[in-house]
């Protein structure tokens, strides 16, 4: 690595870790109904929304009306976005012509973005029409991303107030996320981008005559606006086929910048939102200080994997399936933020990483998309473990397990098992069934060791709502299509109904005053011991898997061997 390469990482980390406070305190301030900075500008258009859809802001719902908002408007969307493929080609702004997607694609497509994982099976400028884009996915990374904020308000409530049942409104936690966060920050992004070269237009496709002579197409379309909402709301799915590496939607050094502080923008600040609404900043920041260094953590392993002599290539920087523009540390970066940011998006191809390096981005997805993670989502998912921390500590010391005043008691444990378990057991047993069935071994590109990472990859990164590919695997099957979409939906509500639970349980109890036996949850000692319950479960659980993929392939390729 070169000094240049040393800026990059540092600086990266340190705007992350700036933009924080600021970005935090406004949410803060939205959520709690506080007039900010934007009132003026979108405060008519948030009141308007209430007086169109009959919303009574006062109206506040308990933990199972709460939960069936989540869940109907939830299917509505997978509903409309679903029709939207199945009719396209007889909608308006489908100047290509795009034919209708096939059901079992469509219906993929459809829960990956309701789930807020944005897999995806096919090319975007080769199947989906400009309607489809914007109507339905676009609209789909705004909601599903406010869905996972809308749940996170949800548990952070049921964990702060005491000796009630209401948890807020989702409609107006739903509307104040849209309106104020989501839509002013893509906004803002996307006219940034679009000052980069970041293509914007509703035109056909330029059809161009090559200097040998031959006849190319060039895509264009409106990518500009959903690139922006793909990464702040770690959505990821591309408007290309090749994501963030097509100069199109990642043109310049500046805009792979922009587009990777994007990742983790949210998630970050979220934290300290969190601290802000339980009365304590340091405990915001105590969640950010576990994220950030089981982040640094991912970015280290995978930057030595990546600049270590290689037997197989015979060089000791990996550039195979690196984009030129940006680079070995850039890829790098953006592998382990769109990992460990339930993002998904790409700037090089994850197939061609090294074994270590992949290891890495599945395991940032494994761990439960907690590192930082998804929007809203990433939080809810840490403080799943950090209940089960706090219930740890309490056996170990022979106290009674509290946190922030709220005793943990046996439905709280039982629903986070829940929570940490099922996507768990999504990744593993569709990946035994991929692995050892022919419906699952024919999508293959490669055999060995890289071709059980690809289909445990292909599992994780659905069930861990993430929608990043590991290549070389066809997924655009009817087993895939259909294994993946049941993986997501598991992986998305299987951890969003526990947390509901919770919330609901925990909103009824009153707060017991701090006392010398109580577990203090904001110093260094809960830091080393919440990673370290994070990491013992992640690797039980997935080592043995890892041991067949991977880990595997990286002695095999020591010894000069490549897969």
């Amino acid at each position: 690595m070169k000094t240049l390469d040393y800026i990059q990482v540092i600086f990266y980390i340190l705007a992350i870790t700036a933009i924080t406070p600021l970005l935090g305190k406004f949410m803060f301030s939205v959520f709690s109904g506080r007039k900010n900075i934007l009132t003026p500008v979108f405060g008519k258009l948030e009141q308007f929304l209430y007086k169109f859809f009959k919303i009574n802001p006062a109206d506040e719902m308990n933990w199972k009306k709460y939960l069936f908002a989540v869940l109907t408007f939830n299917f509505a969307g997978f509903l409309f976005v679903l029709l939207l493929q199945l009719f396209q080609q007889w909608l308006p702004l489908n100047p290509e012509g795009l034919p209708n997607v096939p059901f079992h694609l469509a219906l993929n497509t459809a829960i990956s973005f309701m789930t807020n994982t944005n897999w995806q099976s096919y090319g975007g400028e080769t199947t989906m029409s400009y309607a489809t884009q914007m109507l339905g996915l676009g609209v789909q990374n705004f909601l599903s991303a406010a869905t996972g904020i809308a749940v996170l308000l949800a548990l952070a409530r049921g964990i702060t107030i005491k000796l009630s049942d209401k948890l807020g409104n989702f409609w107006v936690d739903m509307v104040r996320s849209t309106v104020y966060v989501l839509l002013p920050l893509s906004i803002l992004l996307s006219v940034v981008l679009m000052g980069q070269g970041v293509v914007q237009s509703f035109s056909q496709y330029e059809k161009i005559t090559t200097i040998e002579g031959a006849e190319q197409t060039i895509p264009s379309g409106p990518a500009a606006s959903q690139i922006a909402i793909k990464q702040l709301g770690t959505n990821g799915g591309g408007f290309f086929n090749t994501n963030s590496a097509h100069p199109f939607e990642n043109p310049t050094p500046l805009s792979n910048m922009l587009e990777m502080l994007a990742l983790l923008l949210i998630p970050a600040a979220l934290t300290y939102t969190y601290g802000l609404m339980t009365g304590s900043k340091k405990q915001g920041w105590i969640l950010f200080t576990v994220m950030m260094i089981l982040f640094l953590m991912g970015l280290t392993g995978s930057l030595i994997s990546e600049n270590i002599y290689n037997p197989v290539m015979q060089s000791a920087s990996n550039l195979e399936g690196k984009e030129l523009r940006f680079g070995i540390t850039n890829s790098i970066i953006w592998s382990t933020a769109t990992t460990a940011a339930s993002n998904g998006s790409v700037n090089a191809m994850h197939s061609s990483l090294s074994p270590l390096a992949g290891m890495v981005a599945m395991v940032n997805i494994m761990l439960g998309e907690i590192i930082f993670g998804g929007v809203g989502s990433g939080l809810y998912g840490m403080l799943i473990f950090v209940i089960l921390t706090v219930f740890i500590a309490g056996l170990m010391v022979g106290r009674t397990p509290e946190y922030l005043g709220k005793k943990i008691e046996s439905l709280e444990i039982k629903m986070s098992v829940v929570a940490v378990l099922l996507p768990s057991a999504m990744i593993l047993i569709f990946t035994a069934i991929g692995s050892v069935t022919n419906i699952g071994l024919s999508s293959l590109a490669n055999s060995g060791a890289h071709g059980f990472s690809e289909i445990l990859y292909a599992f994780t990164s659905a069930a861990g709502n993430n929608g990043s590919a590991f290549a070389g695997l066809n997924a655009n099957t009817v087993f895939y299509n259909l294994a993946l979409g049941l993986a997501m939906i598991v992986g998305r509500f299987g951890v969003i109904v526990p947390v509901m639970v919770i919330a609901g349980n925990l909103v009824k109890k009153n707060k017991s005053p701090e006392s010398a036996g109580t577990f203090s949850t904001d110093n260094y000692v809960f830091v080393i011991l919440l990673i370290s319950v994070i990491l013992i479960v992640g690797g039980l659980t997935f080592f043995p898997a890892l041991s067949l993929g991977p880990i595997v392939e990286h002695l095999l390729m020591k010894t000069g061997i490549a897969f």
